[in-house]
């Protein structure tokens, strides 16, 4: 698999944005990510999601600070996702369910029906009040993520040989496109599907162990020790979260963790053997190198996901 994987094939992931900050939610994984500039991967910010708000089928924001999580026929609107405070849940009207995606901007919701090749626009889901339906532009139907901020609105555009791109406009309707820009790759990294665009797909392969044959009648007994090998190279994977900040709420989930070289009580303890030292050219056993629990939990997670596409 090689490609960011679309929302409507990963329930509970989606996009947002409230106030100034842009939100990758990821159920799956347990948290989110916050960053002020996708395109520069500014102030990121990964964070715990609340048991409460997770697994939405669609996650808006809106300019008054709130978060609204969708899920069938209701939505749950809350201040922090990571506490869920100020919660309260509303039922959905009738004409704002059932669409592919959900953003807020301008003061108002977007309705997606990207079947239909139509959005429609409201200034409370509840009530549907001062509803109005519009023709979406053929150059906006194919977002794999729709998101909005108060004075834009956003979509993460399929991948093409320019790699992972989002449109900024002001107009689907109309196809009022003020910039198309790049994702930096430490954002494409927490995407579903991000790593196989940054670091190549995952994939798997049947080794032949041996090959034995018997042509007599006499019945031969053959055992063999396979050995499974699991993990990843430390060197390379912790570049993936270099430029995250994980914060100190988001849970280290240690089921599950102890693949080859990890200890997700103490963090991941890759050991490098035998080296030459530079300065003595004597063979010295080479330090351990120690990446933080809660990251080791999120790589896990995240090289997990990319071996479910496979």
């Amino acid at each position: 698999m090689k490609g960011i994987i679309s929302k409507n094939k990963t329930k509970g992931t989606d996009f947002c944005g409230v106030n100034s900050y842009y939100y990758i939610i990821r159920s799956d994984l347990g948290c989110y990510m916050q960053s002020s500039d996708f395109r520069e991967a500014l102030d990121i910010t990964v964070l715990s999601l609340h048991p409460a708000c997770q697994n939405g089928d669609h996650y808006l924001g809106s300019g008054d600070g709130y978060f609204y999580i969708i899920k069938g026929k209701s939505y749950r609107r809350v201040s922090n996702l990571t506490t869920d405070n100020d919660a309260v849940v509303y039922s959905l009207h009738p004409n704002c369910q059932g669409g592919d995606h959900y953003i807020g901007a301008f003061g108002k919701f977007y309705i997606i029906f990207q079947g239909k090749g139509t959005y429609r626009r409201t200034t409370d889901l509840n009530q549907n009040s001062d509803a109005e339906e519009y023709t979406l532009h053929p150059n906006c139907r194919d977002g794999l993520y729709y998101f909005g901020l108060p004075d834009h609105y956003y979509f993460l555009k399929p991948v093409s040989e320019w790699g992972v791109e989002y449109y900024k406009g002001t107009n689907f309707n109309k196809d009022e496109c003020t910039a198309v820009y790049s994702v930096h790759p430490d954002v494409v990294n927490f995407l579903p599907g991000g790593l196989s665009m940054t670091k190549g797909p995952a994939f798997g392969i049947w080794e032949n162990i041996k090959t034995i044959s018997n042509d007599s009648n006499t019945p031969v007994t053959w055992q063999k020790k396979i050995v499974k090998k699991v993990g990843y190279n430390k060197e390379k994977m912790t570049e993936i979260t270099h430029n995250w900040k994980i914060a100190l709420s988001t849970s280290a989930e240690s089921e599950g963790l102890r693949f080859i070289g990890t200890n997700p009580e103490k963090g991941t303890k890759i050991s490098r053997g035998k080296v030459v030292s530079k300065k003595t050219e004597k063979i010295v056993n080479k330090k351990t190198a120690t990446v933080n629990p809660k990251v080791a939990s999120l790589l896990k997670n995240l090289i997990d996901f990319e071996w479910d596409f496979v």
